[in-house]
């Protein structure tokens, strides 16, 4: 009988651990602009390769100019490790933390190497993402693979901690903010549960949408919440490609059709309040809401919220200690640490770096 796809495991020469302790934390993330010369150089980065003309990238550019061309994501990030590190230490963990982008500076070559110049071997990687995709999960790992050979000999393995969905500190935390901002609106709040949306394709290819359903459940059912939909935001790509739908604008075009006393907009794709977050939900929902007089309230994303900075410790201790008992709540159990090497493909075509 062949091996299941979930117990496969990836070569041994594919940003794989070494057998040497794990030594240090890397948080892994998508990087964001940090001054207005930073924008467009920042949006070339994340587009190269696809072919997306200028006057598109110039379009996505004026959304960083209602923030003064600086995006929070890495700000965001900085405050997330500071206040891992102090849980950290808090329970007797002593390990450095580093910081690793995939689209702007720190890019993950330059913290690789300087992990490999402090001495690191073997590190454990946070992913930015709570959830199974390409972009939230497998891109990030071909990143470290690239940024592995980029450095060369020495580069630190690295493997990633696993997907927290379902950590009972990841839905506490959105669970306490949905709280919040349920509490701003009249009772019977409609709740719509944001993600980035992704291409049909891709999603046929790994555990996102279901992974998203049972979040908004847990969230949902903690909070007390009622009515509930899971929406996306913040597509791109062609127009003639299919992607996740309901667009959260179009959801509250219906609500408001059919009478809605008011909605809750809750991003649970997301851990932090970067500026997709900010603009797509805090600027156009928002907007939109007010123009057809739907009441609306946002609620906050994990963020360093100390339920969810104490459940990326607890998948840090159980990497260290693998006797350690793995948290998780709602039907699928605990996600996996080892993906299999054809988990989460892209759904276009396009090989891994693996496999060139």
């Amino acid at each position: 009988m062949p091996t299941p796809i979930s117990e496969r495991k990836p070569p041994a020469d594919r940003a794989t651990p070494s057998d040497a302790p794990f030594d240090a934390i890397v948080v892994v993330s998508f990087g964001g602009p940090e001054g207005p010369d930073d924008v467009l150089p920042f949006l070339e980065n994340v587009t190269r390769g696809r072919g997306v003309p200028r006057e598109r990238l110039l379009e996505v550019a004026h959304h960083y100019d209602r923030f003064g061309g600086v995006s929070p994501i890495n700000a965001q990030n900085r405050e997330l490790i500071a206040a891992l590190e102090r849980e950290l230490h808090a329970h007797g963990v002593d390990l450095p933390v580093y910081f690793g982008n995939r689209n702007w500076q720190p890019l993950l070559p330059d913290t690789l190497r300087a992990m490999r110049d402090d001495g690191v071997r073997n590190a454990l990687a946070f992913l930015t993402s709570a959830y199974s995709s390409y972009s939230g999960c497998r891109q990030y790992r071909e990143n470290l693979f690239d940024a592995q050979q980029e450095v060369g000999p020495g580069a630190p393995a690295v493997s990633r901690l696993r997907m927290l969905y379902n950590h009972p500190g990841f839905v506490e935390a959105n669970a306490d903010h949905l709280r919040e901002a349920l509490a701003t609106l009249p009772e019977a709040a409609h709740v719509a549960f944001t993600a980035h949306s992704i291409p049909v394709a891709m999603a046929k290819n790994c555990a996102y949408e279901a992974q998203l359903r049972e979040t908004a459940r847990l969230v949902a059912e903690a909070a007390g919440a009622g009515e509930r939909q899971v929406v996306y935001q913040s597509r791109s790509g062609a127009p003639h490609v299919p992607w996740l739908e309901p667009d959260v604008c179009d959801h509250l075009d219906r609500l408001a059709a059919r009478g809605a006393s008011g909605v809750v907009v809750a991003p649970i794709g997301f851990v932090s309040d970067h500026l997709e977050v900010l603009y797509d939900l805090d600027f156009e929902a928002r907007e939109k809401a007010a123009e057809l007089g739907l009441p609306f309230a946002r609620a906050r994303t994990a963020g360093t919220h100390p339920a969810f900075v104490a459940a990326i410790r607890e998948a840090i201790v159980e990497r260290l200690e693998p006797e350690t008992p793995k948290r998780a709540v709602g039907r699928f159990g605990p996600s996996h640490d080892t993906c299999a090497p054809d988990c989460c493909l892209p759904g276009n075509g396009r090989p891994s770096p693996w496999e060139r």
